[in-house]
């Protein structure tokens, strides 16, 4: 599956337009990644703890996505985009999404 934040695939035509996809995760921090995180909060610097959680739900959510354009019998998934929102303290969505598409060669 191709995927790209572009509005084409380099040596590709767009065939047709799939659809809009998606994919959503909510998370929130473990116990363990919540006390890490609050610790290097107070000492400074990048909070890893975090970064983890939040790498582990877009990646979450990117694979989502791909599998929702599966569905739909996409080749590709252009104009990709990612977008997270705290809905309650320490909880936050994250969404990925773009327009899946078929492809065919230029």
């Amino acid at each position: 599956m191709i995927v790209t934040t572009g509005n084409d695939v380099v040596g590709c035509a767009v065939a047709s337009y799939v659809g809009i996809v998606r994919g959503i995760v909510v998370r929130s921090p473990s116990i363990t990644q919540g006390f890490r995180g609050r610790v290097n909060r107070v000492l400074g610097g990048n909070i890893e703890a975090y970064a983890e959680v939040c790498e582990a739900a877009r990646e979450q959510a990117y694979q989502r996505m791909v599998k929702h354009a599966r569905e739909k019998g996409a080749d590709a998934v252009i104009a990709m985009r990612y977008d997270a929102t705290e809905f309650e303290q320490g909880v936050t969505e994250v969404l990925v999404y773009g327009t899946a598409v078929t492809l065919s060669r230029a």
